[in-house]
């Protein structure tokens, strides 16, 4: 069994490493090494954002959990294929878009692109699957608190992302909450849940 050790925080859209504290503190608690990775989301640098990562996780190893856009970075870091991203064994995402993000599609339609800038990089991705060594648990809420049941009405969302954009085929697995796109951040519900899969050795 692989005992992770190390773990990289990753935040969203618009928000930096402060709004993850509370989670990054209960992780600590646990008795995790945590580097809360603050980056602009609007444009992140990646050559900076990955030779930080890749600092961090040394040959120890890691897991990744990340809000939202968030998750569209650690995908981008393991297709970097570095040396260090052989130790990244479990990817935790909440209220990530993996399949991209059709609130980001609607702004660029409608000429928002200033809002996004070269987060678009990232959110407008079309993944079908996860074809990475390591596993994918997924998050998602279904508690519609946002723009997305006004754009998408009738779907299933969290308000911001559509519950479909979560799933992609190869993740281990796909957990719903009944939780909207920022509180499944601070949702004791959620921790228990990512506190339980650092720690389980789960098969695929």
């Amino acid at each position: 069994m692989t005992t992770i050790k190390r773990i990289i925080v990753l935040h969203g859209l618009y928000m930096s490493g402060f709004v993850m504290r509370p989670l990054c503190h209960q992780l600590k608690k646990a008795g995790f090494e945590i580097l809360n990775l603050t980056y602009n989301s609007l444009s992140p640098d990646k050559e900076t954002i990955f030779q930080q990562m890749d600092s961090f996780i040394g040959d120890q190893h890691t897991a990744l959990v990340c809000h939202s856009l968030g998750g569209l970075i650690a995908r981008a870091y393991l297709e970097s294929n570095s040396v260090n991203t052989q130790f990244i064994t479990k990817v935790i995402t909440l209220g990530t878009p993996h399949k991209g993000s059709q609130i980001a599609k609607h702004m660029q339609e409608k000429g928002f692109d200033s809002l996004l800038k070269n987060s678009v990089e990232f959110l407008l991705s079309n993944n079908a699957d996860w074809p990475f060594n390591a596993k994918l648990y997924s998050i998602a809420g279904d508690l519609p608190i946002g723009l997305m049941p006004l754009l998408e009405k009738g779907s299933q969302s969290d308000g911001t992302v559509l519950l479909d954009e979560t799933k992609l085929h190869g993740m281990a697995e796909h957990k719903i909450f009944h939780l909207s796109h920022t509180t499944m951040i601070y949702s004791r519900q959620v921790m228990q849940y990512i506190l339980a899969t650092l720690k389980a050795d789960k098969p695929l």
